[in-house]
């Protein structure tokens, strides 16, 4: 596709709005393979497979690479393909936003972190525990009621990048094949790209790839959050400049962005000291000057934020869409 399609820029914005209505139905990925799904199935094939622990560091380095390299051809090759042949189907247009909406997480990111703040509410630090387990990848055990808000909304703020912001910045640039390569590397990233030791060498071109992926759209996530402000009683202006001074202390180059906007946004501070397993990361304070005593209500006012910067970016969208 060419920059800007206006048939293209039409389906995203039919992709968003199914989305926002129906996020993932239980009903269909009871049945079939959700594409996330079959995407890890691949990778950890290929992990076990070509991962080998007694290789040295350059040559399973240079097999992440070019695993990678053709896992980002491969899919956005198909994507295009797929693409081409769905519009030339009777109601393809709708047909290929049903498929696109698969690959956005507006609604389930909203039900996954509303479910913690229900949780909160029910069963107290116990069931805050439960539900925040499914969204973060550090020890439940270790967080009392502060920390289990903090982190449900800095998963709330960085996924909103992740998971809706980059996925319609790809489609905007090479269409449903930029979607779909944008989310086969999205998904190794969090497979097989981390400082292990099994996947410190193997998974490296994949954690640098999905950086590289994620730039403007962590960038411009922040902004769209900063811009949503106002919904939780925040000051957008607050949030851009805690947002510009707070975003690259974090050890993450693009996670920052929308963690440190929406902080300051809630008047909360996020990131700081956290615990993965037996590792504990000592991370800068996003919005250091905000309040650590984070609560269930916080989260209910970021989701109200979220719901706004998603609105925003549909906008964004939408004006594209006319301008074109």
């Amino acid at each position: 596709m060419l920059l800007g399609e206006p048939l293209l820029l039409g389906v995203l914005l039919l992709a968003l709005a199914l989305d926002g209505l129906f996020g993932d139905p239980d009903a269909i990925w009871r049945r079939l393979p959700h594409p996330a799904v079959l995407f890890g199935r691949l990778i950890n094939r290929v992990d076990t497979q070509y991962n080998d622990p007694g290789s040295d560091d350059g040559t399973r380095r240079e097999r992440g690479f070019a695993f990678v390299t053709i896992l980002c051809a491969v899919t956005l090759f198909l994507g295009h393909a797929v693409e081409v042949i769905v519009l030339a189907l009777p109601f393809g247009t709708l047909l290929l936003a049903a498929l696109a909406s698969t690959l956005i997480a507006q609604k389930s990111l909203f039900e996954h972190v509303r479910e913690v703040a229900r949780a909160l509410d029910r069963g107290g630090v116990e069931g805050g525990r439960e539900a925040v387990r499914h969204i973060v990848g550090r020890d439940p055990e270790s967080l009392d009621e502060a920390g289990i808000s903090r982190a449900s909304i800095e998963s709330c703020a960085e996924n909103f990048s992740d998971g809706v912001v980059a996925p319609v910045f790809w489609f905007v640039v090479f269409g449903f094949g930029g979607l779909l390569a944008y989310k086969a590397v999205n998904t190794a990233d969090s497979m097989i790209g981390h400082r292990t030791p099994r996947h410190e060498a193997f998974g490296w071109a994949a954690a640098r790839l999905d950086d590289l992926l994620n730039w403007v759209p962590a960038r411009l996530s922040g902004a769209l959050i900063a811009g949503a402000s106002g919904l939780a009683g925040g000051k957008p202006e607050i949030a851009f400049k805690v947002m510009v001074e707070d975003a690259s202390k974090h050890r993450s180059p693009n996670a920052g962005w929308p963690e440190a906007a929406m902080a300051a946004a809630l008047g909360v501070a996020l990131a700081g000291p956290r615990t993965y397993g037996d590792e504990t990361v000592n991370d800068a304070w996003m919005n250091e000057k905000g309040r650590n005593a984070a609560t269930a209500s916080d989260i209910r006012r970021g989701l109200k934020i979220f719901i706004g910067a998603c609105l925003l970016n549909a906008g964004l969208i939408g004006l594209l869409w006319v301008l074109l």
